[in-house]
């Protein structure tokens, strides 16, 4: 049908543009040597995460999709690659969406403690603890903790098995989900706060000692001085108060998107083999594309919140014509 045609063709240009948009964040991170330092490498791993999950999960699933019923005909060995593949991209995205979200908290609130140098090591670790944890999540099925593949129906899916969709799903999601939310809260609350006080600090009185005969003698002087005076501590303030509404923004904009694309998904996947629920197939293959949606996603928020990355591709491309 037409509608069908239409369908197969919006998710083939979702998973070349989720590509390349991704491949060119890293092309630019990588030409660009300005951005070879933190929070870039955070961003970097993000691309990375959502790159693979274009270019080795979104093809097998878009096969799944075209069967008829929906069925595995790929064999067992190829489900356990695509299964551990998926699980694998998805989950270090999520997590990488999130120390973005940790490190943007951590520059706001620690700005004194939390130097470029902490801030290199601080995102490294968070790297390294992303990829291996969702290694060792998407890795359990392998070692025997559940099944994937049921060559009687043809079917190839997350392991069903209780112990590990509670394990995963936690792991993969929901505890991700508390982070990011509270950091979020946090921002905001830090935000506020410091708004709060550039109002209340607003005025700034001048010492006593300026306020004396001089100011009925040239009152223009201590005029410009008060003036001044106020000026300089406004322009501080609403400095950092900009730079924690845009962080705020981002944040919330990454964290929403995040959330709306995951959680049915997510819902659906630790509902499902609890109460022995059957949920229509096409309900799953929605709310699993709607999951992959978020790598492409991704890239677009956290760059159209920064000019520096605008002005690279625009370098990129007039070096490359």
């Amino acid at each position: 049908s037409i509608f069908t045609v239409l369908i197969l063709t919006l998710l083939v240009l979702l998973t070349v543009a989720t590509f390349l948009w991704n491949l060119l964040v890293l092309a630019t991170i990588l030409r660009v040597k300005a951005f070879h330092r933190v929070p870039h490498n955070l961003v970097a791993s993000t691309a990375v995460s959502d790159a693979l999950v274009a270019a080795l999960v979104m093809p097998l699933s878009l096969v799944k999709e075209l069967s008829a019923g929906r069925r595995w005909r790929l064999g067992r060995e190829l489900c356990l690659v695509w299964v551990c593949f998926d699980v694998l991209c998805c989950t270090a995205s999520i997590w990488n969406v999130t120390a973005i979200a940790l490190d943007r908290y951590w520059s706001i609130t620690r700005q004194l403690q939390y130097t470029l140098l902490a801030r290199r090591r601080i995102s490294n670790v968070m790297i390294a603890l992303t990829w291996l944890l969702s290694a060792a999540i998407s890795l359990a099925p392998l070692l025997g903790w559940g099944e994937t593949y049921s060559p009687e129906q043809e079917r190839c899916q997350l392991s069903q098995d209780p112990s590990y969709t509670i394990v995963s799903t936690g792991g993969a999601f929901y505890l991700p989900l508390c982070v990011v939310l509270f950091v979020y809260w946090k921002i905001y609350k830090a935000s506020k706060f410091h708004m709060g006080a550039r109002r209340r600090n607003a005025v700034v009185p001048l010492p006593e000692a300026a306020q004396v005969k001089e100011a009925s003698q040239e009152p223009q002087m201590v005029f410009t001085a008060r003036r001044a005076a106020i000026t300089s501590q406004t322009d501080g303030e609403t400095w950092r108060e900009q730079k924690e509404k845009k962080a705020a923004l981002m944040v919330g904009i990454l964290i929403g998107v995040f959330v709306l694309c995951w959680i049915p998904f997510f819902i659906t996947e630790l509902i499902s083999p609890l109460c022995s629920c059957n949920i229509p197939p096409v309900w799953k293959s929605i709310f699993l594309w709607l999951g992959y949606s978020n790598s492409f996603f991704n890239p677009l928020i956290y760059t159209a919140f920064n000019k520096n990355y605008n002005n690279a591709f625009k370098n990129l491309f007039v070096k490359q014509r």
